[in-house]
């Protein structure tokens, strides 16, 4: 059983072998812990941080990191309730991540700084969801 805090190997592997050349985005649902679980020989293991702010601080370390491979956030949301899905999937931080391209993606999870920042991440969230997607002209259709 995952808590769906990390990709699993299957999951990289496929989002490694789509077009990685082509614009797209991430859609985030985060939901966070009440307090941050640190591993214990983490500096701050002994604070007793709230699993949001572990994830500021995810934001704040991760952030330049995510301006420096060309990417933004170009959406964020405050969750207000599911009218149609599970009722118990309830999000604290919601929102879209930009990048030109997969490699840009690839690149900022592969610098050192994010991957001390990520700590943050794994420590404040309980679960969440990271869907990518590739971008489509607007139309006045939903389909």
């Amino acid at each position: 059983m995952t808590d769906y805090i990390d990709p699993d190997r299957a999951q990289f592997d496929a989002f490694k072998g789509l077009d990685r050349d082509t614009p797209l985005n991430m859609l985030n649902l985060v939901r966070l812990c009440k307090y941050a679980d640190y591993p214990s020989d983490h500096a701050l293991a002994a604070k007793n941080l709230t699993g949001a702010e572990a994830y500021k601080n995810y934001g704040a370390a991760s952030g330049p990191v995510l301006a420096d491979v060309g990417g933004s956030i170009i959406w964020r949301g405050q969750f207000e309730a599911t009218l149609i899905g599970p009722s118990d999937e309830a999000w604290d931080i919601m929102f879209i991540a930009h990048y030109p391209n997969a490699h840009a993606f690839l690149q900022m999870i592969s610098d050192p700084r994010y991957k001390q920042a990520v700590v943050h991440r794994q420590a404040a969230v309980v679960t969440s969801r990271l869907i990518r997607s590739g971008p489509l002209p607007i139309t006045d259709e939903f389909a």
